[in-house]
């Protein structure tokens, strides 16, 4: 008997399986779902206190879901054999995502259309969209949307500088190593080091050594985060000292993979330096350039550490993003329901915003890359 032969005799195929196998798995995988689907009815009736029977928490659903969950994997292969062990290599992933991310999103969902704050006795109660309207009435929260616009806009000169660092260390120049390192050392830096190592020291307004600078310039009174204006100016500084850095060796990368047969072509052709940078390498650097941004983007939407350590969202919530505001809506406030619905809306936008930015610039690379 040979190999192929014998690993057949150990293969169940779906004609093998018996009439009553397949009704016992179906039966098992129906009596799971049933007690799940109850469970988490009668607990969701019982949150909404439409009803007094159910659970003291979720604890009981999780576990028929997780019942539910085995049941169904062992079931796959009850009933359909050969076929149901092939479901097996992405049921259980396709399950555990389920519980870690659209459960947790469905019970965001339902705190963030409830009235609870931690500090008060009576607990969470629902209140319907009295936290939406609340929202739209809100000048701190639209203030923080329209930081993040700012914020994501200053991406634009951060790419640029990185790309001019990246193009100046590509180059034969002296101690091209150490510059290297010298320059990738603020991204080895934490955030939060940055912000007391610059925002709260560098810059402080009386003994900060860039503060004398200043006052030794001629700047009477310097305070940077005195007015709306230098307080965004020198958290967008902050920030971006962080992370061009982080553009700047991806962008490295790219400069390093490009053909070198295509460059001397274009200087052979007599093209001056502009022109094989802006035919040649920029449109050849555009897929690693939007690459980049998007990382760089998806940073920046994450943007709180520096803004809650140096600034609190001050002045006047004049440098607040909205990650920092709902950070401050959980912290300082304890308000659970109010700060989960306006993360859920920014999650929305995020969404929605990364997905329409992604296809726009997918076009653009199509359009610049078939020029060449």
């Amino acid at each position: 008997m040979s190999i192929v032969e014998g690993d057949l005799l150990h293969t169940v195929e779906t004609g093998s399986i018996s009439a009553s196998r397949r009704f016992w798995g179906r039966v098992a995988l129906w009596l799971s779902a049933i007690w799940f689907m109850a469970s988490f009815v009668l607990q969701a009736v019982h949150e909404f206190g439409w009803s007094d029977w159910g659970f003291a928490n979720w604890r009981p659903v999780l576990y028929a879901y997780f019942i539910w969950a085995v049941v169904l994997c062992v079931t796959r292969v009850v009933i359909y054999g050969e076929a149901g062990k092939k479901a097996l290599f992405v049921l259980p992933a396709a399950l555990f995502v389920v519980s870690m991310v659209v459960f947790p999103l469905l019970f965001a969902f339902w705190i963030g259309f409830s009235d609870w704050n931690l500090a008060s006795s009576t607990g969470r109660r629902f209140n319907g969209l009295d936290n939406v309207r609340r929202m739209i009435s809100d000048p701190f929260y639209a203030n923080a949307l329209f930081n993040m616009i700012l914020y994501c806009l200053a991406i634009a000169v951060e790419y640029a500088i990185a790309f001019g660092l990246a193009l100046l260390l590509n180059q034969e120049i002296i101690a091209r190593k150490f510059w290297r390192v010298t320059f990738l050392m603020p991204l080895m830096l934490s955030p939060v080091a940055v912000s007391w190592m610059v925002g709260k020291s560098m810059l402080e307004t009386r003994f900060g050594p860039i503060a004398r600078m200043a006052r030794w310039l001629g700047w009477e009174n310097p305070s940077f985060f005195g007015e709306p204006l230098t307080a965004r100016l020198s958290i967008m500084i902050m920030d971006a000292w962080t992370f061009i850095p982080f553009m700047m060796i991806m962008l490295l990368a790219g400069l390093q993979a490009l053909s070198r047969e295509v460059l001397e072509a274009a200087e052979v052709d007599g093209a001056t330096k502009w022109q094989r940078f802006w035919q040649v390498i920029f449109p050849l650097m555009l897929p690693v350039s939007v690459t980049a941004v998007m990382i760089r983007i998806i940073f920046k939407l994450k943007l709180a550490d520096i803004i809650i350590t140096v600034t609190s969202g001050g002045p006047g919530g004049a440098t607040d993003s909205v990650t920092s505001f709902i950070y401050r809506e959980y912290r300082d406030r304890s308000n659970v329901g109010y700060g989960t619905l306006l993360a859920l809306v920014y999650l929305v936008i995020i969404v929605v915003g990364m997905t329409g930015l992604m296809k726009i610039s997918d076009r653009i690379v199509k359009r610049m890359t078939g020029r060449l």
